[in-house]
């Protein structure tokens, strides 16, 4: 269906069902922005749900989880906060779907919500769960804001990666048995994006909770360590595993035009310090409100993922 046949339908129901006028903006805007992410949000419920082909989930819920995620990956949370969309899409399912569609939804939806770092939750459940994370399996990570010198622009560059819920983050994964960090960076970044590097600093860490089926209790931590580490400027080579979906070079400038998840934020912030220091041009500092595109309304975030790369000087991986 065409984006225009379905706004003519949304019409077309909202004066059948006495929808109120001052909805219709956000209603439409939230339908094309559906349509216009259709498979960008596909594959999040095929990672979210991999027992689930696409094709034998009901229509009903289909829909309902595409219309839910497009509201907690893409809506401006002052407007649509997580929590809010996800319950609204459980009631929605509840009402519309069979007896166990409202499960499903919610699974779904919150497994894609933990994914994303658990938006807008509550101060005092935060507290509850660090009370009880000392006790969960460690899973030690290491990760890495990869650079390079670009010699015939004078530029340096950022690698990233690319993930399925709309985010760029960094080449991160598991220490294995032994491993020592630096190393670990080494080895994670030429299997992620193809590139031989030398781990210059620390730039941080943090530690999140995850979901996990064979630890006990279902969860585990993860405690990640990140550095800097320098790359020559050549074709990054993706290795589309973990819901990772493209991988690019951007010059430090544009960087802060970039969606990067909170937790990612005050690491690539750091780095890009650490390198105008070393090139001494205080131009190409960021501060954290310069990235948070994440907070942008519906409305001002349409422009799609290959346009953004090309207005942002990004370079394609091979």
């Amino acid at each position: 269906m065409t984006s225009d046949a379905a706004a003519a339908r949304l019409t077309d129901y909202s004066a059948e069902f006495g929808a109120r006028e001052s909805d219709m903006p956000f209603m439409k805007q939230l339908l094309q922005t559906a349509i216009a992410k259709q498979k960008e949000i596909d594959e999040v419920i095929v990672r979210a749900a991999p027992e689930w082909p696409l094709d034998r989930i009901a229509a009903i819920d289909r829909n309902i989880l595409r219309l839910g995620l497009t509201e907690l990956l893409f809506a401006d949370r002052a407007q649509v906060p997580a929590k809010v969309a996800i319950n609204e899409a459980i009631e929605l399912a509840k009402t519309f779907g069979s007896n166990s569609s409202g499960r499903f939804v919610n699974g779904v939806l919150g497994a894609v919500y933990i994914e994303l770092g658990e938006p807008g939750k509550d101060e005092g459940t935060a507290r509850k769960k660090a009370a009880a994370s000392w006790k969960m399996q460690v899973e030690e990570l290491v990760g890495a804001v990869v650079y390079a010198h670009e010699a015939e622009k004078e530029t340096v560059y950022l690698a990233l990666v690319h993930d399925i819920f709309g985010h760029w983050t960094l080449s991160k994964g598991k220490l294995q048995p032994g491993e020592r960090a630096p190393d670990g960076v080494i080895r994670k970044v030429q299997e992620e994006i193809g590139l031989a590097v030398v781990v210059e600093d620390v730039l941080g860490e943090n530690e999140y909770i995850a979901n996990d089926s064979k630890a006990t209790g279902g969860k585990k931590r993860r405690h990640a360590m990140y550095y800097l580490a320098r790359a020559p400027f050549a074709d990054l080579i993706l290795k589309r595993e973990g819901g990772l979906d493209d991988a690019q070079w951007f010059p430090l400038q544009a960087v802060g035009d970039l969606n990067f998840y909170d937790d990612i934020l005050p690491v690539v912030t750091r780095a890009i310090n650490i390198l105008a220091q070393k090139n001494r041009d205080p131009q190409v500092r960021i501060e954290n409100k310069d990235v948070m595109e994440d907070q942008r309304p519906i409305e001002n975030r349409e422009e799609t993922h290959e346009a953004s790369v090309e207005q942002r000087g990004g370079r394609r991986h091979r």
